[in-house]
């Protein structure tokens, strides 16, 4: 809280070369190439970082390999290219696992022809997975008994990647990183507006927690508000080419279902693809894609029933999911770039996922459309290129401007977790070690863990019961990560608020140290805040 503090005096008080608002993946990722690039940067949002649309995402780094059928590939290209990236820099987060994709006799394309698509598509990634290939029914059933092959012809099994912690988390070490060389950064800081004056950027801006106004000053203004653009443009006065429409699209958390570390994937009625993606030891069931008028929605009943009868009709389980079986639930609306005027209703699903980075040079205004996780990466470079356009200084952007430590460091703090014993201790039940568990989501920021560890082992010991988290977290946490609320923890920081349903939290041994730690005095408080929905 502290360093939030910290922060928002800063705001004020500096003339930055650029301010981005918003701290969703394409502002967090932005922030970060630029400040790597030597830029002064400013990042608000006016929530949570990733407290909106990008904390409801599959968790898939993925090529796109549906958007083939629309014949882009174009896009496909470019999200695979960013994809084998992201393996490469983030070797313990982002990883590749199997799809086993089973095809329903009446479907629109034969197994052999989706194999022939999955080769191409092996070939756009760059054979940096391993190859697809074809499977009967008989041995879709053998590698995965849970799957209901009465149905079907037969399928493929293929590669792509996902994000072994959470979306959220994921977009935060984008923050992280950003902060450690430079960027001011502030969650729950909302963008009232901007104007241009005297040749600068002046936003009004308000610290939702206190109510305190304050104005930020920068050459530059980059709108990264994600589904909020149009909102913010509005209120800046800038006029734009594109404009967003809405699809919402929902998950369902239940228990684990499939036998092995696999994303069984089917097509739902609507023909569209419909994955369970493992999460930890749960299942994570979705996604529906449905046109909404307004960014703020929440899961239906209709929703609710169409997850469920979709997968409860594919797969041969003892007893059909009920909504009672829902440990938790994701609803995100995904922001999709359109021209202004152009129509949308006939071919909602046909929509384009491509991104758009739109400038205005005479203002220094960037306004970006749509956007990926796993295209993060290319929103970061065609932001720092728009900067630049605009003549703002900026030094040459690194070849390695993300990512985890290099190998020597990664050597060093693994060499140093097992001399403590911690490369043998599990870090819950999903077989990872502790170790292993603390470089993920820390990196290089874990040694320090491992040294309170040395010095008093029980800072080792789990914290709260039935996770994955230790002592040794706390100090951290509480000092770096901006954490206003316990929500920001439970959901974003860590994924317990997904695994753990949240009667069950409430109840569980060592919340209550937790928010000791991260909130002191205001602790209760924020507790009842987060399970009775009391305001502070």
């Amino acid at each position: 809280m502290r360093r939030r503090q910290q922060n928002i005096a800063r705001l004020a008080a500096t003339e930055f070369d650029a301010l981005v608002v918003g701290g969703g993946i394409n502002g967090a990722v932005s922030a970060a190439a630029l400040s790597h690039s030597g830029a002064v940067v400013g990042l608000i949002d006016a929530r949570d970082f990733a407290g909106f649309t990008s904390q409801h995402s599959s968790n898939l780094i993925w090529g796109g390999i549906k958007y083939m059928e629309g014949y882009e590939f174009m896009l496909v290209n470019s999200l695979c290219k960013s994809r084998n990236e992201l393996l490469r820099a983030f070797p313990s987060t982002v990883k590749e696992i199997r799809f086993l994709t089973a095809v329903p006799k009446n479907f629109r394309h034969r197994p052999c022809m989706m194999l022939a698509g999955a080769w191409l598509y092996w070939l756009l990634g760059r054979g940096m997975t391993r190859p697809p290939r074809l499977l009967s029914a008989d041995k879709i059933k053998a590698a995965e008994p849970l799957i209901n092959t009465d149905n079907s012809r037969g399928g493929i099994e293929y590669s792509d990647a996902y994000l072994h912690d959470n979306d959220a988390r994921f977009v935060f070490n984008f923050v992280l990183d950003a902060m450690r060389r430079g960027c001011i950064a502030a969650n729950y800081v909302e963008s009232l507006g901007a104007r241009r004056e005297g040749g600068l950027w002046v936003c009004n801006a308000r610290d939702t927690t206190s109510g305190e106004t304050f104005t930020i000053r920068a050459k530059a203004l980059i709108n990264a508000a994600g589904a909020f653009v149009d909102a913010h443009n509005d209120l800046c006065g800038v006029a734009t080419e594109h404009r967003h429409v809405f699809s919402k699209g929902i998950h369902l958390i239940v228990p684990r279902l499939a036998r092995e570390h696999r994303v069984l994937a089917f097509f739902a009625d609507d023909s569209r693809l419909f994955f369970v993606i493992p999460m930890a030891n749960r299942a994570c069931i979705g996604t529906t894609d449905t046109p909404v008028q307004s960014p703020l929605s929440a899961v239906t009943d209709a929703d609710r029933e169409f997850v469920l009868s979709n997968i409860n009709a594919r797969l041969d389980l003892a007893q059909p999911l009920r909504p009672a079986d829902i440990i938790a639930e994701r609803c995100g609306v995904r922001p999709l770039a359109v021209k202004r005027g152009a129509q949308t209703k006939g071919d909602f699903l046909q929509l384009s996922r491509r991104h758009v980075i739109e400038t205005e040079a005479a203002q220094r205004h960037i306004s970006i459309f749509g956007g990926k996780l796993t295209d993060c990466l290319n929103i970061g470079r065609e932001v720092r290129a728009a900067l630049a356009g605009f003549g703002v200084k900026l030094a040459p952007l690194p070849a390695q401007w993300f990512g985890e430590a290099d190998a020597a460091t990664r050597a060093a703090y693994f060499k140093f977790a097992q001399r403590l014993g911690l490369g043998h201790m599990p870090a819950g039940d999903t077989g990872e070690m502790l170790s292993e568990r603390l470089w993920r989501r820390y990196g290089e920021h874990a040694m320090p863990m491992l040294e309170l560890i040395a010095r008093e082992p029980s800072m080792a010991q789990t914290l709260i019961e039935g996770s994955g988290v230790r002592r040794c977290e706390l100090d951290h946490l509480a000092e770096n990560e901006m954490i206003v609320r316990l929500e920001d923890y439970l959901r974003r920081r860590s994924k317990l608020e997904l695994l753990i349903s949240r009667e069950r939290l409430k109840s569980r041994r060592g919340l209550s140290e937790v928010c000791a730690r991260l909130f002191g005095a205001q602790a209760q408080d924020k507790h009842d805040e987060y399970f009775n929905g009391d305001a502070p």
